[in-house]
């Protein structure tokens, strides 16, 4: 059965919960605390919860704010704001600067110094004042989101009189920023906090966190998974997996996303949310291998998640930016290439993708920009093609190319992490849940398009068919997609009996997901396993070199796998 919360167990050290164990971790002599974190954070109910607890033991409390040291918020948006994209209204680059030039003075103690026994400074940027502990307090990405869309969220280095905060400020600044950060001050610090409950956080100490992510560098693992609804969305999730029937629909899938997910550490009961950056930034080579870090880094480069069009509609056309252009315009060092993997699919459902043969562009972009000026429908399978969505077809979408599913299909998106730069041509004139048209980017996706994915070429080189690798006694391994300029590839396992099929990192991380059937158990040499039900997404370090995987149910069974190319 598809579990979204997997929890992994704490090594050395277990989750506590609550103020009182915060502040019972706190030495006993007078010490400044810096508490580290996202600005979306409830920091008042911080104070409230960390102080109460501390007067309390019998303790005196100060506390500040770091922000109070940043620069005030027109210099803060002239530091970290692209000229190029100064008008634009949904883009902005990501900032190579670090935190720290957003300050003007160093943070420290308030004006109580010397006079309380635990003088704390919190907030983005804590790290920076002279400390004797380092807390890092956190909230999951989606909920700032949510905040920020729901009008009550604040963007990095914004006051309450610098107006609303916007979505824009917050992907494409705040979190790169406070990542970057994060990942450069977490390792010496003393306590974790996953503040999603604020008036009983669950809490990890330091060290026990650190063993925690050097055993998970080193054995499969899930990431927490959650779903969000969008306009366009279907109720396939809700129906096959039992996710969110509370909500409108269940669109979006974030299965794997790397700047997003997260790892459950605890026992079920009781767990701390951890980012999954968190895990890679502090065992880069164990998880993404020694070839895959010397080219991206820290940087997780592959991401899984769904696009559920069941009982919803089309998607908009887009394409997503050429590698130059996403580097120079907006400021990431390698482009969105991606793949539909068709899950399931409806009569007559479809996929659109590539240009027609002979298609006039400049007509194309005039009929676009005309819909996005003045709101008139268009007929854009004029200019783009569509494919039948069968089941079990993988589609590959190199940069540059138009796409989108159409309604009635589960699409498994496998594709690079950059994930926030779809640009698109033709949304359908649909409006968001407060009633205004969701935005084209026009521009962007015509500088972007690749005008050599048309006609017959788009069938050849992007609707593949499956290349056997290697066969045994009731298996299969498939190469279902790879194109020179994409830098991971497709490949597929089908299993019609129970024997495990043994396969190899080869110095790289493995991504896999059940499409077809009740599940697998991957198996290590070292006699560890790990259960993956339908519709699960796993990760599979590249430290852990041998794995087996093994076909769990009676009936025919499909894994797809993701892998990082070799050069």
């Amino acid at each position: 059965m598809y579990d979204a919360c997997v929890t992994y167990a704490p090594i050395d050290g277990h989750v506590e919960r609550g103020w009182a164990a915060a502040a019972a971790a706190l030495p006993d002599v007078p010490c400044v605390l810096a508490v580290e974190g996202p600005v979306i954070l409830a920091w008042d109910e911080l104070v409230r919860g960390l102080g109460d607890a501390v007067r309390g033991a019998g303790r005196t409390i100060s506390f500040s704010r770091a922000a109070d040291a940043l620069a005030p918020w027109k210099e803060v948006l002239a530091r970290t704001s692209s000229m190029a994209l100064k008008a634009d209204p949904d883009f902005e680059s990501i900032p190579s600067l670090q935190l720290s030039d957003l300050f003007d003075r160093r943070p420290g103690p308030s004006d109580a110094t010397g006079v309380a026994d635990v003088r704390v400074v919190i907030g983005p940027g804590a790290a920076f004042a002279e400390h004797d502990v380092l807390w890092y307090a956190d909230l999951p990405k989606r909920h700032a989101e949510r905040a920020v869309a729901e009008g009550v969220g604040v963007n990095l280095g914004q006051g309450a009189d610098d107006g609303p905060a916007t979505t824009r400020r917050l992907f494409y600044v705040d979190w790169p920023l406070l990542d970057r950060h994060r990942d450069a001050v977490t390792d010496g610090m003393a306590r974790w906090l996953d503040m999603q409950e604020p008036a009983a956080p669950a809490q990890l100490h330091g060290d026990t966190l650190a063993a925690t992510l050097r055993q998970l560098a080193h054995r499969p693992f899930r990431t927490r998974t959650w779903f969000n609804s969008t306009p366009w969305g279907g109720h396939w999730a809700q129906r096959t997996l039992g996710m969110h029937r509370e909500a409108p629909n269940t669109a979006l899938g974030y299965e794997l996303i790397a700047p997003e997910s997260g790892i459950l550490i605890g026992d079920g009961r009781l767990a701390a949310e951890v980012p999954l950056q968190l895990l890679v930034s502090r065992h880069p080579v164990d998880v993404l291998g020694a070839r895959v870090h010397r080219t991206f880094g820290s940087s997780f480069p592959i991401r899984f998640d769904y696009l559920d069009t069941q009982g919803g509609s089309d998607l908009s056309v887009h394409c997503h930016p050429q590698p130059d252009y996403m580097r120079r315009v907006f400021g990431w060092p390698y482009t969105q290439h991606e793949t539909y993997y068709l899950m399931s699919s409806s009569p007559g459902s479809r996929v659109f993708l590539g240009l027609r043969e002979g298609v006039d562009v400049g007509v194309f972009a005039k009929q676009a920009h005309h819909a996005e000026d003045h709101g008139a429908e268009f007929d854009i399978e004029q200019y783009v093609q569509t494919f039948p969505a069968d089941e079990h077809q993988l589609f590959l979408i190199p940069a540059g190319t138009p796409h989108g599913s159409g309604a009635g299909n589960v699409v498994l998106e496998i594709s690079a992490t950059p994930y926030l730069y779809s640009l698109r041509f033709y949304d359908w004139l649909r409006t968001d849940a407060a009633g205004a048209r969701r935005p084209v980017h026009v521009d962007h996706a015509f500088t972007n398009l690749d005008r050599e994915r048309t006609g017959e070429a788009v069938v050849r080189d992007l609707v593949q068919r499956p290349r056997e690798l290697r066969r045994g006694t009731g298996w299969r391994d498939e190469l279902l997609g790879a194109l020179p300029q994409m830098f991971f590839e497709v490949r597929r396992l089908e299993l019609d009996s129970p024997t495990p099929v043994w396969t190899n990192t080869d110095d790289g991380f493995h991504v896999l997901n059940v499409v077809q059937g009740e599940g697998v158990t991957i198996e290590l040499d070292a006699g560890a396993s790990h259960h993956l039900a339908y519709a699960e997404t796993l990760v599979v370090p590249a430290s852990v070199g041998s794995y087996a995987v093994r076909r769990t149910g009676t009936t025919m069974t499909r894994v797809v796998r993701s892998v990082i190319r070799e050069d």
